[in-house]
């Protein structure tokens, strides 16, 4: 069998696979957390552990946004948010003493600052999901 015949018949097998593939609606998967929330993906900081070691700290967390407006101005929003967020924890885990667990109040308050800033009034509220320095 030569080349192009086998090619033709790949296509022609493939097809009703994609006919199938394409008549199904787009559905979305369902975000956790309910409507006004708003995830977030895991942000890094490099730190330094006991004995001289790198270490990295993350930190999880998402925003819960009820007012239907400021939850479109925070998803449209969320390279800034994401880009204020990560400079924040950048800045703390550097800083954060070998061996000493996060203040996760402090960063909390932080993290809030950088979201009302970056949105332009409060009414977001940020939620911390884990600290974890490794």
């Amino acid at each position: 069998m030569k080349r192009r015949d086998l090619l033709v018949a790949l296509a022609i097998s493939a097809a009703p696979v994609a006919l199938h593939a394409a008549e199904k609606p787009d559905t979305k998967k369902k975000k956790s957390g309910g409507i006004s929330y708003v995830p977030i993906d895991t942000l890094t900081g490099a730190t330094t552990r006991s004995g001289g070691r790198r270490g990295v700290m993350t930190v999880e967390c998402g925003l819960d946004v009820p007012d239907g407006n400021l939850r479109a101005r925070a998803e449209a929003s969320m390279p800034r948010l994401r880009a204020a967020y990560v400079q924040t924890v950048i800045i703390y885990a550097a800083g954060l003493p070998a061996g000493a667990p996060p203040n996760a109040d402090f960063l909390a308050t932080s993290l809030q600052r950088e979201t009302d800033q970056a949105l332009g009034r409060p009414g977001a509220r940020l939620l911390l999901g884990a600290i974890l320095v490794n």
